[in-house]
């Protein structure tokens, strides 16, 4: 008897338990630091107290920023030489893209330093009408050269219905016989009609081609493996039926296929770099880039943008890359193993959440299923690009409510798979998932229960760890102008905290999420959760102002605290006007060069 499988299986729940055990484990000790409020050091009268909590949260960041430096250290070592043996499918999704930065994207992907013979490029256009065909005549432009195909399809790989394409043909064939002899197609309908009667089944059912394949489909397929460079125009689906098709049409035709969106510049290395990762290691699944901002200078918002995915791929991503399971390889720039991408790729299209397909998170998604498999998922920030990000307030809210709805979602599904990785997979998952409703609970606790004192100090604490990472990014990347990072924290508390409340009520809805870059945002709706949180906050800090009213405030605690208030509030107003003074002087005046950016009307 065999007991090598038994014991395979054996081995897989036991750690399967003991991961599940790790978490839970992990899940009681944030929460009961929480709850306990248990005080590690306090200041006279408890004005001041730092806990337990907030000494595991401080090990976080630290434990994270370690990892990711040795991360970076390891990249900046490897020196192993590209093979170039590998294909490449580059797929492009596009959808009522701004032409300058689609036309910037095509240009970036001509001057990739990969061999031309074994990379293939297929832009698929979301939508066929007659507003989408400029996108399709810039690809033809830039690959003119290229020998490219073009292909406009009527329908998607989801949307055909052989029916209606049969009737049309079936009627079209009954006028011309009408037209030669009326009195004969009479009989031939009576004819059938009689048949279809005694068969009991509907008339022309055989006619109608049902289970026929599309043939645009065929044609679809045959250009994209017989062509270098082709662009589709098909029927509009969202984002997951665009890749779907390129995925699909490819088949297994190349050895990798690398996903990049319409607004995204690549660095001529891009490819390279992702290929060196894949090719070191079979169990690697795929690789993600650095992927940079490409609009920073056109407002707060994507300014503060540039900093925040910064931090998330230089710091966050590295770390987890240094355990091989980065959570997410970003649309914008990822290298999947083609032969694993195929085998999940229906189940991934085919994702359903309470009932509901989903269209959105399809990086997060690709992700897991790879990490499902048990293969390891790496970043590289050798491999780079930039990428356009929303400048509008309304649409970047959009933006991150939709990634906040896959980010929950994918937490689910991402669960399943821990017991096949890393235990910093669960560990972090935990930490970062409840951490925003613990910053919840805090804050609108302090604001109804809480002193004056105890609300200024909050708002000091959240700048002073913003100021702590915001220093660390500054070393890392050797740059100051990751000092603006501390900024982040106020976007994060009046606007992002209270989105994700509303993403999460509201997961179930579908859509792009972020409109194209040619139409003006005309949603609304995420502005309800803000207004509410708002008011919630106002209220009770209105509250504490009366209740504060009511004290003594000649005891000699509360002539600590009034000491204790008017420092805190003298040094958060001077550190918000040296912060807004340095912004405007320095980013606004000295880096603000619109010949040197987009000037993109969104």
């Amino acid at each position: 008897m065999d007991l090598k499988p038994l014991l395979r299986k054996l081995g897989t729940v036991g750690r399967a338990a003991f991961t599940i055990l790790f978490a839970l484990v992990v899940m009681a000790v944030m929460v009961w630091a929480y709850v306990q409020g248990f005080t590690l050091a306090n200041s006279q009268y408890s004005i001041i107290a730092f806990g337990f909590y907030g000494l595991i949260l401080g090990l976080h960041v630290l434990i994270q920023s370690l990892f990711a430096f040795v991360e970076h250290r390891r990249m900046r070592s490897r020196r192993e030489p590209c093979s170039y043996t590998k294909t490449i499918g580059l797929t492009i999704s596009a959808y009522q893209e701004d032409p300058a930065y689609l036309k910037e994207c095509l240009n970036s992907i001509r001057a990739l330093q990969y061999p031309p013979e074994l990379l293939r490029v297929i832009m698929v256009v979301d939508g066929n009408k007659e507003d989408d065909i400029y996108m399709m005549d810039m690809f033809k432009e830039v690959f003119a050269d290229q020998n490219p195909g073009f292909y406009k399809w009527d329908h998607n790989y989801h949307t055909w219905d052989p029916r209606p394409q049969a009737q049309e043909q079936q009627g079209e064939q009954t006028a011309d016989s009408r037209a030669d002899s009326q009195a004969d197609s009479r009989s031939v309908r009576q004819a059938d009609s009689q048949a279809d009667s005694q068969s009991g089944s509907p008339a022309g059912d055989e006619g109608l081609g049902v289970g026929e394949e599309d043939p645009q489909r065929i044609e679809v397929e045959e250009l994209i493996r017989t062509k270098r460079c082709v662009c589709i125009m098909q029927q509009w689906g969202g984002k997951r039926e665009v890749m779907y098709t390129a995925f699909k049409a490819l088949g297994h035709s190349v050895d990798y296929v690398q996903v990049c969106d319409s607004d995204t510049k690549l660095d001529p290395l891009a490819s390279v770099e992702l290929c060196k990762v894949l090719e070191s290691n079979e169990k690697y699944g795929a690789v993600g880039g650095d992927v940079k901002i490409l609009n920073l200078k056109d407002s707060y918002i994507s300014f503060m943008s540039s900093l925040r995915y910064w931090m998330a791929f230089n710091v966050e991503r590295a770390c987890q890359s240094f355990f091989n399971c980065v959570s997410c390889i970003s649309g914008p720039l990822g290298l999947y193993r083609n032969d694993l991408l195929q085998q999940f790729l229906e189940a991934w299209y085919n994702q359903k959440f309470l009932g509901t397909h989903c269209t959105f998170g399809d990086d997060r998604h690709l992700t897991n299923r790879m990490l499902s498999m048990g293969y390891a998922t790496k970043y590289t920030a050798r491999s780079k690009c930039f990428t356009e990000t929303p400048a509008q307030f309304l649409r970047w809210l959009n933006q991150q409510t939709r990634w906040t709805k896959s980010y929950f979602r994918e937490w689910l599904y991402n669960s399943l798979w821990w017991h096949k990785h890393s235990l910093w997979m669960p560990y972090e998952a935990i930490v970062s998932g409840i951490f925003p409703f613990f910053v919840t609970a805090t804050v609108i606790k302090l604001f109804w229960t809480g002193s004056l004192w105890d609300i200024l100090w909050v708002l000091c604490c959240i700048q002073i760890i913003g100021l702590i990472k915001a220093s660390y990014a500054c070393l890392l990347r050797k740059n100051f102008l990751m000092i603006f990072m501390s900024l982040y924290s106020m976007l994060y508390m009046t606007s992002l905290l209270p989105a994700k409340y509303f993403a999460i009520i509201t997961m179930n809805k579908s859509s792009w999420g972020t409109s194209g870059r040619r139409n003006i945002v005309g949603n609304y709706i995420p502005l309800l959760p803000l207004s509410i949180w708002t008011c919630i906050l106002v209220a009770g800090l209105c509250y504490t102002i009366y209740r504060e009213t009511k004290e003594d405030w000649s005891s000699p605690e509360k002539q600590l605290e009034i000491k204790f208030l008017i420092y805190g509030s003298v040094a958060y107003v001077l550190y918000w006007l040296f912060m807004i003074l340095l912004y405007w002087i320095w980013f606004r005046r000295l880096c603000r060069k619109r010949s040197d950016g987009y000037n993109v009307s969104v």
